[in-house]
């Protein structure tokens, strides 16, 4: 479903599908997100409109309604149907939706368009049979339901979001952000999903899954977050860093750092910090013209053969494969 930059001659048109009791949050994330992806000369990658069944008003959780533009018939040229979530209705307690409902997301399907929920959208996706024999996940709290009514789907409730193929379920509520950062990637790699990132105040990253926001106690804020450890490290991947280093940077003991960094981020340092490496490495790859062995120099792995390995252990590709991918002039490079 990626899009070649070089010959786009339209936005990549998103339906946004609204059904009743939609989540407000979840309803406004794809216009605010994808708003923000576009080229250095400002053009906009994406166009996000609203549509509802029979072009109906429907409430939102927040309090107001919502009237739409659009009825179903925009999912016969959308490009991309997302499904925000909901807190009510026959979906999240039966199981079912609208046949119509039905019908124009089964139908979207087997024209082969993207299909995207945020949160609870999940329900509606597997109402809709859209899910059976795919990993999907949804909001942690509604894990134990969605298994009641959804059997055949292999739900994992402790990711932030999941691409199954063509559909692509989040968890909750900012974990929405977070897949539309990542359908951002996906279509138009790192550096236009950096600059989306940036444009929402949003790491184009998270650490962890969403395991690490069920129900444990929110720690008090300190003056001793690892934050700014973490920048430090960010700016010198390319040289090698110990976790010791990283303890002394932070003036605590390795204990202590340790303890404090898996809480504040869901990874040890060790792992926290082959992630960075391997992000940076791909955005080098995507905008650089450096080779292979260089850009496994400067994202501080060392050599080609441990930027392969992680790099086919993270994305399961090699890294001229990547290149081929996203980088826009890829045959201009010898890898």
């Amino acid at each position: 479903m990626r899009n070649n930059r070089a010959m786009t001659v339209r936005p990549h048109r998103i339906a946004v599908l609204a059904l009743d009791q939609v989540v407000g949050l979840d309803l406004g994330t794809p216009s605010q997100v994808f708003s923000t992806a576009r080229s250095t000369d400002q053009t906009h990658f994406y166009d996000v409109r609203v549509c509802t069944p029979g072009r109906r008003p429907v409430r939102s959780t927040a309090g107001f309604q919502v009237v739409p533009d659009h009825g179903l018939e925009l999912l016969d040229t959308a490009d991309t149907v997302i499904v925000p979530g909901i807190h009510a209705g026959n979906a999240l307690t039966l199981g079912i939706v609208e046949p119509e409902v039905t019908g124009a997301l089964r139908a979207a399907h087997e024209r082969g368009v993207r299909i995207v929920s945020i949160c609870t959208g999940a329900f509606v996706l597997a109402a809709a049979g859209l899910l059976d024999g795919r990993r999907a996940t949804t909001h942690w709290a509604y894990a134990e339901q969605f298994r009641r009514l959804h059997p055949r789907v292999d739900l994992d409730p402790g990711v932030l979001f999941i691409a199954d193929g063509p559909v692509l379920t989040s968890a909750g509520v900012a974990a929405g952000i977070d897949l539309c950062l990542h359908v951002i990637r996906l279509d138009h790699g790192s550096e236009v999903a950096n600059r989306a990132a940036r444009r929402c105040v949003m790491p184009p990253w998270r650490d962890g899954g969403q395991a690490q926001y069920i129900e444990r106690p929110v720690p008090k804020v300190t003056d001793t977050s690892t934050a700014s450890v973490r920048e430090w490290a960010r700016q010198r991947l390319h040289e090698p860093i110990a976790l010791r280093d990283l303890a002394e940077q932070a003036r605590m003991s390795v204990r202590t750092f340790t303890r404090r960094f898996r809480s504040e981020t869901g990874l040890s340092p060790a792992q926290w910090l082959l992630q960075q490496r391997t992000d940076h490495a791909r955005l080098l790859l995507e905008t650089t013209d450096l080779t292979v062995d260089q850009i496994a120099h400067r994202s501080g792995f060392g050599t080609t053969a441990a930027l392969r390995q992680q790099l086919h252990q993270r994305i399961g590709v090699a890294p001229s494969t990547y290149r081929r991918t996203f980088h826009p002039r890829p045959e201009l490079i010898d890898t």
